[in-house]
């Protein structure tokens, strides 16, 4: 795998740094060799319904990378249900990452509208009913790839399988305009970025037992944008059987309203329809787009990819910016969270105490700040980080954990688990860098992944102590007991279920040497952090009201905080 200088991606913000990930690739046609060359690999070709695919075998982990689950998604196929994948003669090589999904990135526009695929990762043994772990990167769902996170260092020390997966992103990922609903109800919702999923885990009920996994035995995950999708997944018939226990690493729940996303859709593609010169202002280029009219479906189809891949890209986990996960009825209901539960399995949800730290620390209010250095230096400048770091992270931990599973309520019959991540607070162990941003949006990654180097400029050596290393180890025990059993048990801790009347969180941290392990209730509410914000006296009451509106408003959690500010 290349390292890659660009600037690191989160939930669809660019935050300078080192990523590690992978070129953009093209695929490879399948080939034939000699017999004497598949035989030193025949541990890694496997039959599956369309075809055989090779592998490699990699430091005790065997892997398959951009294995099509699904037909290319361009031309024709735009904005419609993915279509099965073409079958295969010979045997095709998947030794190399697949095309990642058309998006922006630091680097300019990456990718290709052609990236339905997804890596496998398994111990290198013979075994197998082992049980599968499919994750879903996050990204705003506008950003990311499949090699977000690797599941090499979890399947070498664990007997399990785990899938990564690429998916639509962005305009292509999620669209409500009229003129695209003349297709099948599913193609009707906007959901693609879903249909995606959804093919991904048929594909995986089809396979995944010629690679030696458990059909039946499936946990779904994901992190920021795909735990969002996976708790959307709990809603949506479409999702119904395909899986088995769900994970959801900073998620949360979020929907959109169809009506208002098409507004604001048509909004976003005006400027384009005026370049082209079919109507001379963004107002009627607007109104033009929200007409369900043939030509407009024509011009959308014929847009280039390039150019749809940026809209938009300014979200910054704010919905009303880039609205996805529409209520249609259908993929989701009408009544969204507060609807039938489609889907009830056994849930973890797991967030980190300082979410919104990276977020609120490369939020443009700053961007001269940390230019300059002031945002660690200047007293009154690095209070208000510290006002918006810690309030922004309370409110963003409630929403991750605890105001989901009172939404689920009683409605949901499954087992409920919560742990949230302190890890990062304390810099005598984590040191000063990572002191900065604490248990960060994505704490948990090199946690999941010890070769994970996506945060090294943020986190610097703070993963590298005893303490740390065992936190990796038993956190990684942890999601390995629960995609087994369905109960994440940590080392004998007693840790209930989620109830209305006694919410048990696991709270973990580790110092130097040692991993520090504790289960308590959430200590404050929402209604007490908006308190405590109203009183707090460490920045100006004016620079307060300048924060709230310029950064901390508008985000997934902060409804409440937006109503006393309107």
């Amino acid at each position: 795998m290349k390292k890659l200088t660009v600037g690191l991606i989160v939930s669809g913000i660019f935050f300078t740094g080192i990523l590690a990930g992978c070129q953009q690739t093209t695929k490879e046609e399948p080939t034939q060799e000699t017999t004497q060359q598949h035989a030193e690999n025949k541990e890694t070709i496997v039959t599956t319904k369309y075809g055989k695919v090779e592998g490699s075998i990699q430091d005790g982990v065997r892997l398959w990378q951009g294995i099509p689950y699904a037909a290319d998604p361009s031309g024709s196929n735009r904005w419609k249900e993915p279509q099965d994948p073409q079958s295969w003669e010979g045997i095709k090589k998947a030794t190399a990452p697949g095309n990642v999904a058309i998006q922006a990135s630091a680097d300019g526009i990456i990718g290709s509208e052609d990236a339905l695929n997804l890596d496998i990762y398994r111990t290198d043994t013979n075994k197998d009913k082992l049980p599968v772990l499919v994750y879903v990167h996050g990204g705003n769902n506008q950003t990311g790839n499949a090699q977000e996170l690797s599941g090499a260092s979890f399947v070498k020390t664990h007997d399990a399988i785990m899938v990564s997966v690429n998916y639509r992103l962005g305009v292509l990922g999620f669209n409500p305009l009229p003129a695209l609903k003349h297709g099948t109800e599913l193609e009707n919702s906007g959901n693609y970025s879903l249909l995606d999923l959804n093919k991904s885990l048929e594909w995986i009920q089809q396979n995944i037992a010629a690679f030696g996994g458990d059909p039946e035995n499936v946990t779904i995950s994901g992190f920021s944008a795909g735990g969002r999708d996976v708790m959307a997944m709990l809603m949506s018939p479409i999702f119904e059987g395909k899986f088995q226990k769900a994970i959801s690493f900073s998620g949360g729940m979020t929907i959109a309203d169809e009506a208002e996303s098409q507004e604001i859709f048509a909004e976003a593609l005006a400027p384009l329809v005026v370049e082209d010169q079919l109507a001379t202002s963004n107002e009627e280029a607007k109104s033009w787009l929200l007409q369900d009219d043939t030509k407009v479906k024509d011009y959308l189809y014929g847009l280039d990819s390039k150019r749809l891949a940026p809209l938009m890209g300014n979200a910054g986990i704010r919905m009303r910016v880039f609205p996805h996960l529409y209520n249609d009825g259908v993929v989701l209901p009408k009544e969204g969270f507060q609807g039938e539960i489609k889907n009830d399995v056994p849930l973890l949800m797991i967030t980190g105490d300082r979410e919104f730290s990276l977020f609120g620390r490369f939020d443009s209010y700053f961007a001269e700040y940390i230019a300059d250095g002031r945002i660690d230096t200047d007293p009154n400048i690095k209070a208000q980080y510290d006002f918006i770091n810690k309030y922004g992270g309370e409110l963003y931990s409630l929403f991750n954990v605890q105001e989901s599973a009172e939404t689920l309520g009683t409605k949901y019959q499954k087992p409920i688990y919560a742990m949230e991540l302190l890890f990062g607070q304390n810099a005598a162990v984590v040191g000063e860098e990572m002191a900065k941003i604490g248990s960060f949006h994505g704490v948990f990654v090199p946690l999941l992944d010890q070769d994970n180097h996506n945060y090294d400029a943020l986190v610097k050596d703070g993963y590298n102590s005893v303490g740390a290393k065992t936190l990796s180890d038993d956190f990684q025990q942890t999601l390995f007991s629960f995609i087994q059993t369905g109960n994440p048990d940590f080392k004998g801790i007693k840790w209930q279920p989620w109830n209305q009347s006694d919410g048990d969180i696991l709270y973990l941290d580790a110092d130097k040497e040692n991993v520090i392990a504790t289960v308590e209730k959430k200590s404050y509410t929402y209604e007490d952090v908006l308190r405590e914000m109203e009183q707090d006296t460490s920045i100006s009451s004016e620079e307060k009201q300048v924060l709230i509106k310029q950064v901390l408003n508008g985000r997934w959690f902060s409804e409440r905080l937006d109503q006393l500010n309107e």
